[in-house]
C-alpha cells in the first residue's frame, strides 16, 4: 500500500486542497515550486509503465483537474505539469501522480 493509499484511507495526514470520487489533489510536503501539487488518482497504478487500457479515463480526469485548479489559483497561464516514472527519472512512491508546478 503506497503513501497515498494511506493519505487517501485517512490513515496519515496531508494538505488536501481538492477532492472528487476517483481523484485527490494535495500539496507536496518537498515542494520544487511556490505551487507544488499532486494530482492523485485513487486508484493504486505504481508507474505509467502500469496503465491498462481502463485506465484511459483515470488519467484523462487527472489532466481536468489539473486544469481547473490552475484556473481556480489563477494560474492558468503560468503552470507547467509532469509525470516521473520509475526512481531512475524521479518518481519517489510507486502511486502515479501528476505533478502542477508554477512558481506564481
Amino acid at each position: 500500500m503506497s503513501i497515498f493509499t494511506k493519505i487517501i484511507n485517512r490513515e496519515i495526514p496531508a494538505d488536501i486542497i481538492y477532492e472528487q470520487d476517483n481523484i485527490i489533489v494535495i500539496k507536496d510536503i518537498f515542494p520544487k515550486a511556490k505551487t507544488h501539487l499532486l494530482i492523485i488518482p485513487k486508484k493504486e497504478i505504481p508507474t505509467i509503465n502500469d496503465l491498462e487500457e481502463s485506465d484511459r479515463g483515470i488519467l484523462a480526469e487527472m489532466f481536468f483537474v489539473a486544469k481547473k485548479i490552475a484556473k481556480d489559483l489563477g494560474i492558468e497561464e503560468w503552470y507547467k505539469l509532469n509525470f516521473n516514472v520509475w526512481k531512475k527519472w524521479g518518481q519517489e512512491v510507486m502511486h502515479i501522480h501528476l505533478h502542477l508546478l508554477s512558481n506564481i
